[in-house]
């Protein structure tokens, strides 16, 4: 295997859509979140990356896991997986793009292929419970 990248991802879902980014120079939408820095923790890193990406406050005590994907990482070599932890939780404050995010939207299964690989199998299991129309 070439690698493995290890996110953490925020699943925020209203009226059957979930929230959806898009990083500047980028194609694909991808569920809000990323990459850990050095030994932070999923929950640490989930309100960090959230704060910076779209200027929110996660509530620290509404964190729950939703669960856990892998997929072939978009741009990357054949090989290289990512892996992602979902998590839902409350917030506070209003919503807007921020540092490398350049477009917001809310999306529905048949976005999908708008996604990155790894957020296609987080909206199949949505869909499947009947929480993404």
């Amino acid at each position: 295997m070439a690698g493995l990248i290890d996110t953490v991802a925020w699943v925020h879902l209203d009226r059957g859509r979930i929230l959806g980014v898009r990083s500047r120079g980028k194609r694909l939408f991808y569920i809000p979140g990323g990459k850990r820095d050095g030994a932070e923790s999923d929950r640490e890193t989930l309100l960090r990356e959230v704060r910076e990406e779209l200027t929110v406050a996660l509530v620290p005590e509404t964190v729950a896991h939703v669960g856990t994907y892998e997929a072939q990482a978009d741009g990357y070599p054949e090989g290289t997986l990512v892996r992602m932890a979902c998590y839902t939780a409350d917030f506070r404050g209003t919503l807007a793009a921020s540092s490398e995010i350049e477009e917001l939207a809310w999306l529905s299964l048949a976005d999908k292929e708008r996604t990155a690989p790894v957020d296609h199998a987080v909206f199949e299991e949505l869909a499947a419970d009947g929480r993404l129309r």
